[in-house]
Protein backbone atom coordinates (compact mmCIF):
# COMPACT_ATOMS: atom_id res chain seq x y z
CA UNK A 1 0.00 0.00 0.00
CA UNK A 2 2.82 2.38 0.89
CA UNK A 3 4.60 1.55 -2.39
CA UNK A 4 1.43 2.35 -4.37
CA UNK A 5 0.90 5.65 -2.48
CA UNK A 6 4.52 6.64 -3.10
CA UNK A 7 4.18 5.81 -6.78
CA UNK A 8 1.02 7.93 -7.06
CA UNK A 9 2.71 10.88 -5.35
CA UNK A 10 5.69 10.73 -7.70
CA UNK A 11 3.36 10.51 -10.74
CA UNK A 12 1.33 13.49 -9.58
CA UNK A 13 4.48 15.53 -9.00
CA UNK A 14 5.77 14.77 -12.50
CA UNK A 15 2.39 15.66 -14.01
CA UNK A 16 2.28 18.99 -12.15
CA UNK A 17 5.82 19.87 -13.26
CA UNK A 18 5.01 18.96 -16.86
CA UNK A 19 1.80 21.04 -16.80
CA UNK A 20 3.63 24.01 -15.31
CA UNK A 21 6.36 23.74 -17.94
CA UNK A 22 3.80 23.62 -20.76
CA UNK A 23 1.98 26.61 -19.33
CA UNK A 24 5.23 28.54 -19.07
CA UNK A 25 6.13 27.71 -22.68
CA UNK A 26 2.64 28.66 -23.85
CA UNK A 27 2.85 31.99 -22.02
CA UNK A 28 6.23 32.70 -23.54
CA UNK A 29 4.94 31.92 -27.02
CA UNK A 30 1.83 34.07 -26.64
CA UNK A 31 3.95 36.84 -25.13
CA UNK A 32 6.31 36.69 -28.08
CA UNK A 33 3.44 36.89 -30.53
CA UNK A 34 1.95 39.83 -28.65
CA UNK A 35 5.28 41.64 -28.58
CA UNK A 36 5.75 41.09 -32.32
CA UNK A 37 2.69 43.15 -33.21
CA UNK A 38 1.47 46.69 -32.66
CA UNK A 39 -1.98 48.24 -32.78
CA UNK A 40 -2.32 51.14 -35.20
CA UNK A 41 -5.31 53.44 -35.66
CA UNK A 42 -6.01 54.14 -39.34
CA UNK A 43 -8.97 55.84 -41.03
CA UNK A 44 -11.08 52.70 -40.73
CA UNK A 45 -10.25 51.77 -37.12
CA UNK A 46 -7.71 49.66 -35.27
CA UNK A 47 -5.46 47.27 -37.16
CA UNK A 48 -2.88 44.80 -35.82
CA UNK A 49 0.43 45.19 -37.65
CA UNK A 50 3.75 43.35 -37.52
CA UNK A 51 6.21 45.30 -35.41
CA UNK A 52 8.98 44.87 -37.97
CA UNK A 53 7.35 44.36 -41.39
CA UNK A 54 9.61 42.81 -44.02
CA UNK A 55 7.31 42.40 -47.03
CA UNK A 56 5.35 45.64 -47.45
CA UNK A 57 3.21 46.04 -50.55
CA UNK A 58 2.47 49.72 -51.24
CA UNK A 59 -0.74 50.43 -53.14
CA UNK A 60 -0.98 54.07 -51.96
CA UNK A 61 1.93 55.21 -54.10
CA UNK A 62 2.13 58.76 -52.74
CA UNK A 63 4.03 57.49 -49.71
CA UNK A 64 6.90 55.53 -51.20
CA UNK A 65 9.38 58.20 -50.12
CA UNK A 66 8.11 58.06 -46.53
CA UNK A 67 8.81 54.36 -46.31
CA UNK A 68 12.31 54.42 -47.80
CA UNK A 69 13.23 57.38 -45.61
CA UNK A 70 12.39 55.16 -42.64
CA UNK A 71 14.41 52.25 -44.03
CA UNK A 72 11.30 50.25 -44.99
CA UNK A 73 11.57 49.62 -48.72
CA UNK A 74 8.43 47.97 -50.09
CA UNK A 75 8.79 44.74 -52.06
CA UNK A 76 6.24 46.04 -54.58
CA UNK A 77 4.42 49.25 -55.46
CA UNK A 78 2.08 50.70 -58.06
CA UNK A 79 3.33 52.28 -61.29
CA UNK A 80 3.57 56.05 -60.58
CA UNK A 81 6.60 55.75 -58.29
CA UNK A 82 8.73 54.44 -61.15
CA UNK A 83 8.19 57.68 -63.10
CA UNK A 84 9.21 60.01 -60.27
CA UNK A 85 12.63 61.51 -61.12
CA UNK A 86 13.37 62.05 -57.43
CA UNK A 87 13.31 58.27 -56.93
CA UNK A 88 15.98 57.61 -59.53
CA UNK A 89 18.20 54.79 -58.25
CA UNK A 90 15.89 54.25 -55.27
CA UNK A 91 13.48 51.66 -56.70
CA UNK A 92 15.91 48.86 -57.52
CA UNK A 93 14.42 45.48 -56.64
CA UNK A 94 10.90 46.85 -56.15
CA UNK A 95 8.29 45.06 -58.25
CA UNK A 96 6.16 47.29 -60.49
CA UNK A 97 2.51 46.26 -59.96
CA UNK A 98 1.14 48.51 -62.70
CA UNK A 99 -1.67 51.00 -62.19
CA UNK A 100 -4.43 48.72 -60.89
CA UNK A 101 -3.00 45.38 -59.75
CA UNK A 102 -5.28 42.39 -59.33
CA UNK A 103 -5.88 40.85 -55.93
CA UNK A 104 -4.18 37.68 -57.17
CA UNK A 105 -1.02 39.57 -58.09
CA UNK A 106 -0.84 41.13 -54.63
CA UNK A 107 -1.54 37.82 -52.87
CA UNK A 108 1.21 36.05 -54.84
CA UNK A 109 3.78 38.35 -53.20
CA UNK A 110 2.90 36.98 -49.75
CA UNK A 111 2.97 40.39 -48.04
CA UNK A 112 3.15 40.75 -44.28
CA UNK A 113 1.70 44.27 -44.54
CA UNK A 114 -0.29 46.17 -47.18
CA UNK A 115 -0.73 49.94 -47.38
CA UNK A 116 -3.71 50.94 -49.52
CA UNK A 117 -6.11 53.80 -50.11
CA UNK A 118 -9.05 53.52 -47.75
CA UNK A 119 -11.50 53.93 -50.63
CA UNK A 120 -9.92 51.12 -52.68
CA UNK A 121 -12.79 48.83 -53.72
CA UNK A 122 -10.57 45.78 -53.11
CA UNK A 123 -9.65 46.81 -49.58
CA UNK A 124 -11.68 44.06 -47.87
CA UNK A 125 -9.93 41.46 -50.02
CA UNK A 126 -6.50 42.80 -49.13
CA UNK A 127 -7.34 42.47 -45.43
CA UNK A 128 -7.88 38.74 -45.88
CA UNK A 129 -4.33 38.17 -47.09
CA UNK A 130 -2.33 40.45 -44.73
CA UNK A 131 -2.71 43.26 -42.17
CA UNK A 132 -3.78 46.27 -44.24
CA UNK A 133 -3.52 49.97 -43.39
CA UNK A 134 -6.13 52.34 -44.83
CA UNK A 135 -4.67 55.66 -45.99
CA UNK A 136 -6.58 58.85 -46.78
CA UNK A 137 -4.79 61.36 -49.01
CA UNK A 138 -4.04 64.70 -47.43
CA UNK A 139 -5.24 63.66 -43.98
CA UNK A 140 -1.98 64.88 -42.42
CA UNK A 141 0.71 67.44 -43.13
CA UNK A 142 3.81 65.89 -44.67
CA UNK A 143 5.61 65.93 -41.32
CA UNK A 144 2.72 64.36 -39.44
CA UNK A 145 2.28 61.79 -42.19
CA UNK A 146 5.91 60.73 -41.79
CA UNK A 147 5.32 60.42 -38.05
CA UNK A 148 2.32 58.17 -38.76
CA UNK A 149 4.45 55.89 -40.92
CA UNK A 150 6.97 55.88 -38.09
CA UNK A 151 4.26 54.63 -35.75
CA UNK A 152 3.03 51.91 -38.09
CA UNK A 153 6.53 50.58 -38.84
CA UNK A 154 8.09 51.12 -35.39
CA UNK A 155 10.56 53.68 -36.77
CA UNK A 156 9.44 56.83 -34.96
CA UNK A 157 13.02 57.84 -34.13
CA UNK A 158 13.97 57.88 -37.80
CA UNK A 159 10.94 60.02 -38.58
CA UNK A 160 11.86 62.53 -35.88
CA UNK A 161 15.46 62.59 -37.11
CA UNK A 162 14.43 63.44 -40.68
CA UNK A 163 12.13 66.24 -39.48
CA UNK A 164 14.93 67.74 -37.38
CA UNK A 165 17.30 67.75 -40.36
CA UNK A 166 14.63 69.16 -42.64
CA UNK A 167 13.85 72.02 -40.26
CA UNK A 168 17.55 72.82 -40.05
CA UNK A 169 17.79 72.94 -43.84
CA UNK A 170 14.79 75.27 -44.07
CA UNK A 171 16.36 77.55 -41.45
CA UNK A 172 19.52 77.63 -43.56
CA UNK A 173 17.95 78.49 -46.94
CA UNK A 174 14.96 80.60 -45.91
CA UNK A 175 16.91 83.87 -45.35
CA UNK A 176 18.47 83.60 -48.84
CA UNK A 177 15.07 83.08 -50.44
CA UNK A 178 13.41 85.85 -48.43
CA UNK A 179 16.16 88.26 -49.46
CA UNK A 180 15.84 87.33 -53.13
CA UNK A 181 12.04 87.32 -53.36
CA UNK A 182 11.07 89.97 -50.84
CA UNK A 183 7.34 90.81 -50.97
CA UNK A 184 6.81 89.40 -54.44
CA UNK A 185 4.20 86.69 -54.89
CA UNK A 186 4.54 83.09 -56.03
CA UNK A 187 2.00 80.87 -57.82
CA UNK A 188 1.78 77.19 -58.76
CA UNK A 189 -0.02 76.79 -62.09
CA UNK A 190 -1.05 73.49 -63.71
CA UNK A 191 -3.02 73.57 -66.97
CA UNK A 192 -5.23 70.58 -67.72
CA UNK A 193 -7.66 69.64 -70.49
CA UNK A 194 -10.57 71.80 -69.37
CA UNK A 195 -9.00 74.56 -67.32
CA UNK A 196 -6.18 75.42 -64.92
CA UNK A 197 -5.44 74.17 -61.43
CA UNK A 198 -3.90 76.68 -59.04
CA UNK A 199 -2.37 74.85 -56.09
CA UNK A 200 -2.12 76.03 -52.51
CA UNK A 201 -0.18 74.70 -49.53
CA UNK A 202 -1.63 71.22 -49.01
CA UNK A 203 -1.76 69.47 -52.38
CA UNK A 204 1.94 68.83 -53.11
CA UNK A 205 3.38 70.48 -56.27
CA UNK A 206 5.84 72.30 -54.02
CA UNK A 207 3.10 74.18 -52.18
CA UNK A 208 4.09 73.02 -48.72
CA UNK A 209 7.62 74.32 -49.33
CA UNK A 210 6.69 77.62 -50.97
CA UNK A 211 3.89 78.72 -48.66
CA UNK A 212 4.36 76.86 -45.36
CA UNK A 213 8.10 76.31 -45.06
CA UNK A 214 9.56 79.35 -46.85
CA UNK A 215 6.53 81.53 -45.95
CA UNK A 216 6.38 83.16 -49.39
CA UNK A 217 3.37 85.26 -50.36
CA UNK A 218 0.58 84.04 -52.59
CA UNK A 219 -1.53 86.38 -54.74
CA UNK A 220 -4.72 87.40 -52.93
CA UNK A 221 -6.94 85.19 -55.09
CA UNK A 222 -4.71 82.16 -54.48
CA UNK A 223 -4.63 82.79 -50.74
CA UNK A 224 -8.42 83.06 -50.60
CA UNK A 225 -9.41 80.19 -52.90
CA UNK A 226 -6.58 77.66 -52.56
CA UNK A 227 -5.11 78.25 -49.09
CA UNK A 228 -7.52 79.88 -46.65
CA UNK A 229 -10.41 77.83 -48.03
CA UNK A 230 -8.70 74.63 -46.90
CA UNK A 231 -9.42 73.03 -50.27
CA UNK A 232 -5.78 73.05 -51.37
CA UNK A 233 -6.39 74.14 -54.94
CA UNK A 234 -8.60 76.24 -57.20
CA UNK A 235 -10.00 75.30 -60.61
CA UNK A 236 -10.07 78.39 -62.85
CA UNK A 237 -10.55 79.37 -66.47
CA UNK A 238 -7.79 80.86 -68.60
CA UNK A 239 -9.50 84.26 -68.47
CA UNK A 240 -9.09 84.40 -64.67
CA UNK A 241 -5.40 83.49 -64.72
CA UNK A 242 -4.05 87.07 -64.32
CA UNK A 243 -5.77 87.29 -60.89
CA UNK A 244 -3.99 84.12 -59.72
CA UNK A 245 -0.61 84.57 -61.38
CA UNK A 246 2.20 85.62 -59.08
CA UNK A 247 5.40 87.50 -59.76
CA UNK A 248 7.03 84.05 -59.87
CA UNK A 249 5.32 80.99 -61.34
CA UNK A 250 6.15 77.30 -60.97
CA UNK A 251 4.31 75.33 -63.61
CA UNK A 252 3.76 72.03 -65.38
CA UNK A 253 0.74 70.40 -67.01
CA UNK A 254 -1.38 68.56 -64.46
CA UNK A 255 -0.06 65.00 -64.09
CA UNK A 256 -3.49 63.51 -64.81
CA UNK A 257 -4.02 65.48 -68.01
CA UNK A 258 -3.56 64.41 -71.62
CA UNK A 259 -2.82 68.01 -72.57
CA UNK A 260 0.72 69.40 -72.72
CA UNK A 261 -0.62 72.78 -71.60
CA UNK A 262 -0.12 74.61 -74.90
CA UNK A 263 -3.70 75.90 -74.81
CA UNK A 264 -2.45 78.03 -71.90
CA UNK A 265 1.26 78.44 -72.59
CA UNK A 266 0.71 79.68 -76.17
CA UNK A 267 -2.16 82.01 -75.32
CA UNK A 268 -1.87 85.79 -75.35
CA UNK A 269 -3.06 85.86 -71.75
CA UNK A 270 -0.11 83.72 -70.67
CA UNK A 271 2.52 85.59 -72.65
CA UNK A 272 1.32 88.91 -71.23
CA UNK A 273 1.78 87.83 -67.60
CA UNK A 274 4.50 89.80 -65.75
CA UNK A 275 6.17 86.58 -64.59
CA UNK A 276 6.49 85.39 -68.19
CA UNK A 277 7.75 88.73 -69.47
CA UNK A 278 10.29 88.97 -66.63
CA UNK A 279 11.44 85.35 -67.16
CA UNK A 280 10.34 84.25 -63.72
CA UNK A 281 8.51 81.12 -64.83
CA UNK A 282 10.02 77.77 -63.79
CA UNK A 283 8.98 74.45 -65.29
CA UNK A 284 8.57 71.55 -62.88
CA UNK A 285 8.24 67.82 -63.46
CA UNK A 286 4.52 66.90 -63.41
CA UNK A 287 5.15 63.50 -61.80
CA UNK A 288 7.91 64.48 -59.39
CA UNK A 289 5.86 67.37 -58.04
CA UNK A 290 2.78 65.20 -57.60
CA UNK A 291 4.54 63.76 -54.53
CA UNK A 292 5.15 65.44 -51.17
CA UNK A 293 7.12 62.75 -49.33
CA UNK A 294 10.55 63.38 -47.76
CA UNK A 295 12.59 62.22 -50.78
CA UNK A 296 10.56 64.26 -53.27
CA UNK A 297 10.46 67.30 -51.01
CA UNK A 298 14.24 67.32 -50.69
CA UNK A 299 14.57 67.41 -54.48
CA UNK A 300 11.86 70.04 -54.82
CA UNK A 301 13.43 72.25 -52.17
CA UNK A 302 16.77 72.26 -53.96
CA UNK A 303 15.12 73.24 -57.26
CA UNK A 304 12.84 75.89 -55.77
CA UNK A 305 15.61 77.57 -53.81
CA UNK A 306 17.97 77.52 -56.80
CA UNK A 307 15.41 79.10 -59.14
CA UNK A 308 14.20 81.77 -56.74
CA UNK A 309 17.69 82.87 -55.74
CA UNK A 310 19.12 82.75 -59.27
CA UNK A 311 16.41 84.53 -61.24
Amino acid sequence: MKKRTGFLMISLTILMLYTAACGSTSNKESGTKKNDTITYQDVKGEVKLPKDPKRIVLLAESYYGDLITLGKMPIAATAPIFKNPFYKGKTDGVKNLGTTPSVEKVAALKPDMIIAWGEDEKFAQYKKMAPTVAIKYNQYSFKDQLKEFGKMTSTSEKAADWITKWDAKIAEVKPKVTKAVGNKTVSIVSPFDKGIYIFGNTFARGGEIIYDELKLKAPKAVKKEAIDSGVGYANISLEKLPEYAGDYIFTSPWSGSKSNGDQVYKSSIWTSLPAVQNKRVFETDPVGYFFNDPVSLEGQLEFIVDRLTSS
